[in-house]
């Protein structure tokens, strides 16, 4: 069995990059910074029309007739750019919630569970929840991933979103997936351009060992996540979900942590862009499955299996 991407899905990623770098470049992303709106409507049409949202609905729908595989792909791209928003939920609530797979509609849920919500103030709906809840800001770790906290009782229930939860937790790894291997080329690209006693540091054995250990981290997080979305559809579970998420939750962070290292005293400035790629990180392995969540999963399966 060839696992490999076909040429169409090659080029349905590409597509999206190219899409992205001319929308969202450095300039947009320090824009978003500046001036606190996280969901470009106009860049958020733009993904509806190119069928990001509607890509897993079907043609008859007004959808794109593909699959999880295409989704993950185009997610890593997402999560690449560091494209903020509620893309998970808006691509979940396509086909159920109006406007959401055309990209009109902006929706959110309560992804990071209990009764804390992203982007609520630029929603237009809440995934699961038929009304708007009452909700109060609350600091976030993301300064592109604005949070509330709904008041008591105003949450969404864990059931409201059980049909949605695996799936938003492959895509969520697949954003991670995305970050972790742009953080690798961040770290790579710097240690072959800065010098240190008149060599560039990649030359040196400290860097280099961090670089293949990001390289390592982000091609197992890959083959997790590209495995579970395609085994979703036949044989595979919410166990292969969680370990792709686990996997890419670690590689995300961790990648983003040593991007800082290569980067030294650079990295830690509010002008680089990797302390970003970080901060997301934290924030997204809080949502749709968190770590303890995921073992919790894979220690009951391996459970069931052991017992006769």
């Amino acid at each position: 069995m060839d696992f490999q991407p076909t040429e169409d899905q090659r080029d349905l990623k590409a597509a999206l990059r190219d899409l992205l770098a001319r929308r969202h470049g450095r300039e947009a992303l320090r824009s978003a910074l500046d001036t606190g709106t996280t969901v470009d409507r106009d860049l958020w049409r733009e993904l509806g029309e190119a069928g990001f949202f509607a890509l897993r609905l079907p043609e008859a729908d007004g959808g794109v007739g593909l699959g999880l595989p295409e989704a993950v792909l185009l997610f890593e791209e997402a999560g690449r750019a560091l494209l903020p928003g509620p893309l998970v939920a808006t691509h979940l609530a396509a086909g159920t919630v109006p406007g959401a797979a055309a990209g009109a509609t902006v929706v959110t849920a309560f992804d990071l569970g209990g009764d804390l919500v992203t982007h609520l103030a630029e929603a237009d709906a809440v995934l699961g929840s038929p009304r708007r809840p009452e909700a109060e800001p609350v600091r976030s770790a993301d300064p592109l991933t604005p949070l509330h906290r709904a008041r008591s009782g105003a949450g969404a229930r864990a059931d409201d979103l059980a049909p949605y939860r695996d799936t938003g937790a492959l895509l969520t790894a697949a954003l991670q997936l995305g970050s972790a291997l742009r953080t690798l080329e961040l770290a790579v690209r710097y240690a072959g351009e800065r010098e240190q006693f008149g060599r560039p540091i990649g030359a040196f054995q400290a860097v280099k060992h961090l670089c293949a250990g990001m390289l390592v981290r982000a091609e197992l997080a890959r083959t997790a996540v590209y495995a579970a979305a395609v085994t979703a559809a036949y044989a595979g579970g919410p166990g292969e979900i969680a370990a792709a998420k686990l996997l890419a939750d670690g590689a995300a962070v961790a990648n983003a942590r040593d991007c800082l290292q290569v980067h030294g005293g650079m990295g830690f400035t509010w002008e680089a862009d990797v302390h970003l790629h970080l901060k997301r990180a934290w924030v997204r392995a809080e949502q749709w499955r968190t770590a303890g969540e995921a073992e919790e999963l894979l220690a009951g399966e391996l459970l069931d299996s052991a017992v006769p």
